[in-house]
């Protein structure tokens, strides 16, 4: 009576049953957010994601007496292993009640990447790093911003039982925004102000795909050589441009250019979780007119910076942090007149040094922390 069942998702009824799993998993923890189906229904079904032209994905849910208690998915993303090398596969959306789910669950998904001549298993990435990137192990008091994995305490425990080891940690930070920059940052930013070739805009709407094909050349230059990064193609940009278009505001949306040039971005947006936190992931007729109001009603409240990136000629150096100080200054101020108080800004690598010190310059702290692991894998372990 005990017996785990572990089932592939074939239907969008299915699909449907896997988003739910967290209903199970979260029952008890009142930081969870459960997010709108509609949305995550967009990022798993293949013809709405474009990761899915790129990657041979397979998905399964846990479940014991008929109930739902957990649920992984497997994937084979041939840019990634253009990246870091063949032999690669990935695990993602990982969540289970229990420790024996969860074995049942890495078990079905290692056989499954083995099939298909995997040799290294790593995750969670739910689907790629533009996503859902790793499994909280530090930071549990708190809800998860928009597009920000959460986490068990116990998951850290069962997968390196399973023989995973860490990979990399990801941070990210907290700001109270109605505060100044410290004294030092402002100086900092005073010397991009003072720097006659450089000049900082906000985002033209009107050229919004073209502004978008400028900030995805930056993004792609950027983070070329992070641990972990795959390319945006671009169908998957316009794809989350789609996605972004309705929250993305010019008065926090940035670039800074250095001659004439756009050399970096920064993109803030509203932490839609805290918005939309009551709604249960439903989002029927009154739910949607909820949704309208809080969003577009001019207020701000909690916001967050999923995407910054300075070109590789300015990182590591002065003209560069200024920049990057510079946008996030004028971003914060034009939040806060509009009643924001709370900005996160992340996922960072834990050995990005030069953003991790840009952030705590300007005093962030860190107050959540992710982790990604990997194991090598056979037949008998």
């Amino acid at each position: 009576m005990d017996e785990i069942i572990v089932k592939p998702v074939e239907t969008n009824a299915d699909l449907k049953r896997f988003v739910n799993v967290t209903r199970e998993v979260y029952k008890d923890d009142p930081n969870w957010i459960q997010p709108l189906m509609l949305e995550r229904m967009d990022v798993l079904r293949k013809d709405k994601n474009p990761y899915f032209d790129h990657a041979n994905v397979a998905m399964w849910t846990a479940e014991r007496n008929g109930i739902l208690v957990g649920r992984i998915s497997a994937q084979i993303d041939k840019l990634a292993q253009e990246k870091w090398g063949p032999n690669l596969g990935h695990f993602g959306f990982f969540e289970a009640s229990d420790e024996k789910s969860a074995i049942a669950l890495l078990d079905t998904a290692k056989d499954w990447l083995l099939d298909h001549g995997m040799v290294r298993m790593q995750g969670p990435w739910s689907l790629n790093p533009a996503e859902e990137v790793g499994t909280l192990v530090d930071g549990f008091d708190t809800p998860p911003c928009f597009m920000m994995p959460h986490g068990r305490p116990e998951y850290d425990g069962w997968l390196k039982k399973q023989g995973f080891d860490k990979a990399k940690d990801m941070f990210a930070y907290q700001l109270d925004i109605t505060k100044p920059l410290p004294e030092r940052a402002q100086r900092i930013v005073g010397m991009a102000k003072k720097n006659d070739k450089v000049t900082i805009r906000p985002i033209n709407m009107k050229n919004f795909d073209e502004e978008l094909a400028i900030i995805m050349d930056i993004y792609n230059e950027a983070w070329g050589e992070n641990w972990g990064y795959v390319r945006f193609t671009e169908k998957e940009a316009k794809h989350a441009a789609k996605a972004l278009k309705p929250i993305v505001k010019p008065y926090r949306t940035y670039m800074c250019e250095y001659d004439g040039e756009p050399v970096a971005f920064m993109l803030t947006i509203p932490d839609v979780n805290h918005k939309l936190r009551d709604l249960d992931g439903k989002l029927g007729i009154i739910n949607a007119f909820k949704v309208l109001y809080r969003m577009f009603n001019g207020k701000e409240d909690r916001c967050r910076v999923p995407l910054m990136g300075v070109r590789k000629r300015f990182q590591k150096k002065p003209l560069g942090a200024a920049m990057a100080m510079w946008m996030i200054d004028v971003s914060k101020q034009n939040v806060v007149d509009r009643g924001a108080y709370f900005g996160e800004l992340g996922w960072i690598l834990e050995d990005n040094d030069g953003m991790n010190s840009i952030l705590i310059e300007i005093g962030c702290e860190v107050y959540k922390t992710y982790r990604v692991y990997e194991k090598s894998i056979t037949r008998n372990a």
